[in-house]
């Protein structure tokens, strides 16, 4: 018997059409594109049904709203299909990807999202191989959590990043092996794949629009301009250091400012703005006054990784150190604990 899949359709390149204003995604044409891939009707390929989001978005328009109605979707059909592909713009991937990844708890079937760089309206779209191998992994039900697949990869969702505005290998994993490569087979890594940490059915926990915040540290930032934003309505802030968690020391202008957020229960978490190795706070001089004044790191997490994650927690409604202990710690496979 055949393998029902859903694909979820929420925009982004793969079914853009050409109009005034340059590609943009447009109701009710993603079909007619889907209708002119044979491939998709081969005897090989598993049952397939289309559901289109409403509205349909520019992945630079997505927001935690966005990201509950693509999990309510799942959720909502869990039972009626084998597995998921998300057609979804490149540009937030691996965010939605990272935050699905953690709102669906005790996740025992594959989500796989994908998409392209060229639309499939265009002769040499990328999205047609993207789509065809995403569904056939998803059928093949053997990696049961949120994926990522694109140009021959298929990624650990809350692993991938966006490495390439214009190659059709747009994303990487720097610091987590791929879990599968598609070449004339496609070869699953089992060792990366690991087993799915269910314990129950499956629980779809709805993020909430919490007030988190990105910081990237530059040489002669002036951290005095961010002590405006500081105040105790900002939950949660992801600082990008220097290497393992370095931050340059300007007359201690900095930590001030941390202990200042702390102070009104804002988690800071530290990641690195290097693509591949881990943050270690405290390794370092200019990083140990990050440890001290409460900072919690980040190891090997990406930071769109650590955004979702701080969502995710905060909206599960955990105190301050309950949520500072489980950002150091591994939940779906978003991180390496030392």
């Amino acid at each position: 018997m055949k393998k029902r899949i859903c694909i979820l359709y929420t925009g982004g390149t793969i079914g853009m059409m050409p109009s005034e204003h340059g590609f943009a995604p447009m109701p009710g044409c993603f079909a007619k594109l889907l209708a002119s891939i044979s491939d998709l009707n081969s005897a090989e390929m598993p049952q397939w049904e289309l559901i289109e989001m409403d509205p349909l978005l520019d992945s630079s328009n997505i927001t935690v709203q966005e990201w509950c109605s693509i999990g309510q979707a799942i959720y909502d059909r869990y039972h009626e299909f084998d597995g998921f592909v998300v057609l979804h713009g490149t540009d937030t991937m691996a965010y939605t990807a990272s935050a699905l990844s953690f709102m669906l708890e005790n996740l025992n079937k594959p989500v796989v999202f994908t998409g392209s760089q060229i639309p499939l309206c265009q002769v040499r779209s990328d999205g047609r191989d993207n789509l065809v191998t995403s569904l056939l992994i998803a059928a093949d039900g053997r990696v049961n959590e949120v994926s990522l697949y694109f140009g021959g990869q298929l990624l650990r969702g809350n692993r991938a990043m966006k490495s390439s505005a214009d190659g059709l290998q747009a994303f990487s994993s720097p610091n987590y092996p791929p879990l599968a490569t598609a070449g004339v087979d496609i070869r699953y890594n089992q060792a990366a794949i690991g087993t799915p940490r269910v314990s129950g059915p499956l629980q779809l926990a709805l993020l909430e629009k919490i007030p988190i915040g990105v910081l990237k540290v530059f040489p002669g930032i002036q951290f005095e301009l961010f002590d405006s934003i500081l105040t105790e309505k900002l939950k949660g802030i992801v600082l990008e250091t220097f290497g393992a968690g370095n931050i340059p020391d300007y007359n201690h202008a900095l930590l001030p400012l941390i202990q200042k957020a702390f102070a009104h229960g804002t988690i800071l978490t530290v990641c690195s703005q290097c693509p591949q190795g881990a943050v270690h706070i405290g390794t370092y001089a200019t990083s140990s006054g990050l440890k001290a004044a409460g900072a919690v790191s980040g190891l090997d997490m990406t930071t769109e990784a650590a955004v979702a994650k701080l969502y995710y927690l905060f909206s599960k409604g955990y105190d301050k150190e309950t949520i500072k202990y489980w950002m150091e710690q591994d939940l779906r496979g978003e991180l390496t604990v030392v």
